[in-house]
């Protein structure tokens, strides 16, 4: 009798331990699968846009990569008006959106020179976050990947100097939203900004005088400039890897001269850095050295 009630118990035990590890199992496929889908809903591991030497969605969703030159409607723009080219220094919005929104998308852009390095920088804006080290990648987050989400945007800071061509690489991903990686149709585009014209800046300043230096004695940046006419200006200060430090926006402009003094933040070490000077949708660049 003892022996049949030891069989019997040893049988419920097993029993026990077998479902809560099948119950466990079945928990983890859910919250974890094996595909990693879920774990990229709030955006993607940086070096996933299809850029040269660069890996693509596809490493975790299947299936083929398509041509997203029609789907991926990339635009950069300066206010309210849509650029082609750039100025060294500048600070523009980027817009991303997938003509067909799908209910369940998701992205990861990035900007490189010639060369394969990243142009300039890229800052957190609507409905974007930002990873990377050497190379910046905007992406999607868990709350902007569905079709309530129009469209995704950042801030995009252009290099400090002319870099020539600057190409941004996009890849998007139209998912189906079934909790899989089957289904999903990634979509990868070029667009490429070139830089403003070295004559077009030429005639700029020859038209506003500028300079810029900064005093020591008063820790304040100095900006002395003209203006032909009233015109909406902002300064913005930039290292020489093209990180913006300061920016600032000084209300309109005087006709004939202006002077800016600009009191610096401590944060901002000693070094040379790029002014910009931007009198409306014109721009102007000067050195300046600041020592602490």
């Amino acid at each position: 009798m003892k022996n049949t009630y030891f069989v019997f118990s040893l049988a419920i035990g097993v029993a026990c331990v077998m479902s809560f590890q099948s119950t466990n199992l079945i928990e983890i496929g859910k919250y974890f699968p094996k595909s990693g889908h879920l774990l990229n809903s709030g955006g993607a591991a940086a070096g996933k846009t299809g850029a040269t030497g660069e890996g693509n969605c596809t490493s975790c969703h299947s299936g083929a990569t398509q041509d997203g030159s029609n789907e991926n409607i990339l635009t950069v723009t300066n206010g309210a008006s849509v650029v082609t080219e750039y100025v060294p220094g500048s600070s523009y919005t980027v817009s991303l959106t997938m003509l067909s929104n799908p209910s369940k998308k998701g992205f990861q852009a990035t900007a490189l020179t010639s060369a394969g390095v990243m142009a300039g920088n890229f800052t957190v804006g609507t409905n974007t976050s930002v990873n990377g080290t050497a190379k910046k990648y905007a992406n999607h987050t868990s709350s902007s990947n569905t079709s309530a989400v129009s469209s995704w945007n950042w801030i995009w800071t252009a290099p400090a100097t002319d870099e020539g061509d600057v190409t941004f690489f996009v890849a998007s991903n139209k998912a189906d939203n079934n909790g899989g990686t089957g289904g999903d149709v990634i979509y990868l585009s070029q667009h490429t900004l070139s830089a403003a014209s070295t004559a077009g800046i030429k005639e700029t300043k020859e038209m506003n005088p500028f300079s810029a230096r900064y005093s020591s004695e008063s820790n304040q940046l100095i900006v002395n400039f003209e203006s032909l006419t009233s015109e909406l200006t902002s300064i913005n200060i930039v290292d020489m890897s093209g990180r913006s430090v300061y920016f600032m926006e000084s209300g309109v402009s005087q006709i004939g001269e202006n002077t800016e003094k600009l009191t610096l933040p401590t944060e901002i070490k000693s070094g040379v850095y790029v002014v910009h000077l931007f009198l409306n949708n014109r721009a102007m660049s000067s050195k300046v050295f600041i020592q602490r």
